[in-house]
């Protein structure tokens, strides 16, 4: 009896150990995923940026064209590979209010927050992607925040004639 059960625990052990090697993780929803990446392409659609995601978070921060100031879009990666936005930040509370029309109150930010104010988009619009375009520009500079991860300028890493990036999830290689 004694020696089944440490044989069961020492499968069980290997399984977990197996896991981890195979750079399986599991997701915030419980499922197990692999190891993915964000994946940045041109307009030809030529991979130019790859980061790897340790969790399933990450945010792409800009300078809004209209206020001037920071602000960013969070999301979470979901189980099968989309993305979905779960908080919209900046550092004038008029990005939110009046930019993007939050159906909630902004709420101050953490302290070490990149940004003064935090916001849940509208629960009735929640956008999801499977890909993204977005304009990289120098005027935009949009970055890419993974933790853990140095933060990705988009804008330099593209031209003025072909700046627009598509970011999508996929397996990390």
């Amino acid at each position: 009896m004694t020696l089944r059960i440490v044989a069961i625990v020492a499968l069980v052990g290997l399984a977990g150990w197996g896991a981890v090697a195979s750079g399986i993780v599991p997701a915030e929803d419980g499922s197990e995923q692999g190891s993915r990446a964000i994946v940045v392409r041109d307009y030809r659609g030529s991979v130019i940026a790859s980061v790897p995601l340790h969790g399933d978070r990450f945010a792409v921060s800009y300078r809004n064209s209209i206020y001037g100031t920071p602000a960013e879009e969070r999301y979470r990666v979901l189980a099968d590979g989309r993305y979905r936005l779960r908080q919209i930040a900046a550092a004038q509370l008029a990005v939110l209010e009046e930019y993007y029309s939050v159906s909630s109150a902004p709420e101050r930010a953490r302290e070490r927050d990149r940004q003064r104010w935090v916001v849940a988009p509208n629960p009735e619009r929640t956008p999801t992607f499977e890909t993204l375009s977005i304009a990289a520009t120098d005027l935009g500079q949009r970055t890419v925040h993974v933790p853990g991860e140095p933060p990705l300028a988009l804008w330099k890493l593209v031209g003025p004639k072909h700046p627009f990036v598509e970011l999508s999830i996929e397996k990390a290689s």
